[in-house]
C-alpha cells in the first residue's frame, strides 16, 4: 500500500516537472523565421532573427545583405506587437508554437493592411536553394509603368552562396538590396525593408530578359526588359534638375523641428559650406543617404560644413500634421544617431517639393541634395543616391562626393 502511494506520488510528480519544462504555447521563440506577406497575390518572403535578454525581445529584420534592428517589440498575452525600424507600419500577430498570424499595416495610410504570417526554423527566404548564373552581368533596363511611361535603369546581378543578389539603378535612385534565385531560365528576386514590399520575375533569352514583371507593394506594378550590356550608362545626376533662370541661391524659411522658422540667412549657416538633403523618413534611397551623411557629417562638422535635412512627410489619415511629421524625423534621428539640422518643408511627394523650392526647375527625386557654396552659391544639384546595394557606382559616388566637398571646403 505505501508502496503504491510512493509511486503514484513520484509519477505526480514527474508529470508536473514535465509540463513545468515545456514552453507554453505562446511564447515567442529566439533565433531565426521566415516572414511571409502577400501583396498582390504574390508571397514575399523574408526572414528574421528573434532575440531575448532577460525579459525584453528585439528583432534583427534580414533584408539580403543587411540587417536592421527592431526594438519596440511587445508580447501581450498570446499576441507579437513590433513596429518596424524607423517606418509608421506594424506587425500584430498570433503566437502558436512554432508559428506567428496575424497582419502587416502601414498605420498612415488608408485600407493598408496585408495578411502575415511566419515559420519558426526557417534560415532562408526559401528551402533548399539552388540558383544558375544566367542573370549575372550589367543589364541595360526600360521599365513600363501602367501609364505607358518608360523608366531606364541598369540591372546589377551577381549569384553567391547559391543566391541570386543586386539591384536596379534608376535616374532617381535604386532598389536597394535584392535577393532570390535564378532556376532554368526564370528569375526572382525580393525585397523587404520594413515599408518596401518588391517582387521581380523574369525570364532570360540569350543575352535578353523578357517578360519582366515587378510588383510593388499593394498595387504598383511595371513590366520590363532588359539587355545584357556591361556599359550601359543613365543620365548624369548632377544634372536633372537645376536653377531657373535668374536665380543663382535657394532661399526658404521653414519650420525646425522646435517650431522656429529656419532660413540659409542665419547666423549658423553663413560662411559655411550648407548642404540641403531633400528627403523623406519613408524613402529607401533617403535612409541609406541619411546613413551616409550622419556618418560623414559626425566627422567633418568642424571643418566649417552644415546640412540641413528638409523634410517631406506622409499624411496622417489624408492630412498634413506637422506634429506627426516632427514625431518620424525625430524617430529616425535617434535611430541613426543624426546630429544635423532638420525642418518639416511638406508632404511626400516631388510635386510639393517642387512648390516649396520654386527656384529649381522641378523636384524629381527623393533624395535631391543641393549643395551651397561659403558665399551662398549654389554649386551642384545631385538628384537621387546610389546606395551600397550598388556596389561599384557607391564607391564611386562616395570618392566624387569627397573630392566635390574638399573643393568647396578649401575656397575662401
Amino acid at each position: 500500500m505505501n508502496f503504491t502511494r510512493t509511486t503514484t506520488l513520484l509519477f505526480i510528480i514527474l508529470i508536473f516537472m514535465a509540463c513545468d519544462n515545456e514552453k507554453p504555447e505562446n511564447e515567442l521563440k529566439t533565433g531565426i523565421w521566415r516572414g511571409v506577406i502577400i501583396a498582390q497575390e504574390n508571397k514575399i518572403p523574408f526572414n528574421f532573427e528573434v532575440i531575448k535578454t532577460k525579459n525584453n525581445y528585439t528583432i534583427n529584420l534580414i533584408n539580403g545583405d543587411e540587417v536592421l534592428p527592431i526594438d519596440e517589440v511587445k508580447i501581450k498575452d498570446d499576441s507579437l506587437f513590433f513596429n518596424m525600424h524607423i517606418f509608421d507600419v506594424s506587425v500584430k500577430a498570433k503566437i502558436v508554437n512554432n508559428t506567428l498570424t496575424g497582419s502587416y499595416t502601414k498605420n498612415f495610410a488608408d485600407d493598408y493592411i496585408l495578411p502575415f504570417k511566419a515559420d519558426y526554423g526557417k534560415n532562408n527566404r526559401f528551402d533548399n536553394l539552388k540558383s544558375n548564373n544566367n542573370f549575372d552581368g550589367t543589364w541595360e533596363t526600360t521599365f513600363l509603368s501602367a501609364e505607358g511611361k518608360k523608366i531606364p535603369a541598369i540591372g546589377i546581378f551577381k549569384t553567391e552562396n547559391n543566391k541570386l543578389k543586386g539591384t536596379f539603378l534608376t535616374k532617381t535612385g535604386d532598389y536597394r538590396y535584392l535577393d532570390g534565385f535564378a532556376r532554368n531560365d526564370t528569375m526572382h528576386l525580393y525585397t523587404f525593408d520594413g515599408d518596401h514590399i518588391y517582387k521581380f520575375m523574369a525570364v532570360i533569352k540569350n543575352d535578353t530578359i523578357l517578360n519582366g514583371q515587378f510588383w510593388s507593394g499593394k498595387t504598383g506594378y511595371k513590366t520590363f526588359v532588359s539587355i545584357k550590356n556591361p556599359k550601359a550608362k543613365l543620365p548624369d545626376p548632377n544634372e536633372l534638375t537645376f536653377l531657373k533662370d535668374g536665380y543663382g541661391k535657394i532661399s526658404f524659411s521653414l519650420q525646425g523641428l522646435d517650431g522656429n522658422p529656419v532660413t540659409l540667412a542665419d547666423k549658423k549657416y553663413k560662411n559655411r559650406v550648407v548642404l540641403l538633403q531633400i528627403f523623406g523618413t519613408w524613402c529607401p534611397n533617403c535612409m541609406d543617404e541619411t546613413k551616409f551623411l550622419s556618418k560623414w557629417y559626425n566627422e567633418n562638422k568642424d571643418r566649417g560644413v552644415e546640412i540641413i535635412g528638409l523634410a517631406y512627410e506622409h499624411k496622417k489619415n489624408g492630412k498634413a500634421d506637422f506634429e506627426y511629421a516632427k514625431s518620424r524625423v525625430e524617430k529616425m534621428k535617434s535611430k541613426y544617431h543624426v546630429n544635423y539640422d532638420f525642418v518639416i518643408a511638406g508632404t511626400s511627394s516631388t510635386k510639393s517639393a517642387s512648390e516649396s523650392l520654386p527656384m529649381l526647375s522641378e523636384v524629381i527625386s527623393f533624395p535631391t541634395t543641393i549643395f551651397i557654396d561659403k558665399k551662398g552659391n549654389v554649386r551642384r544639384i545631385h538628384s537621387g543616391f546610389s546606395g551600397p546595394a550598388t556596389g561599384k557606382y557607391y564607391d564611386e559616388f562616395i570618392d566624387e562626393f569627397n573630392f566635390f566637398m574638399n573643393k568647396l571646403l578649401e575656397e575662401e
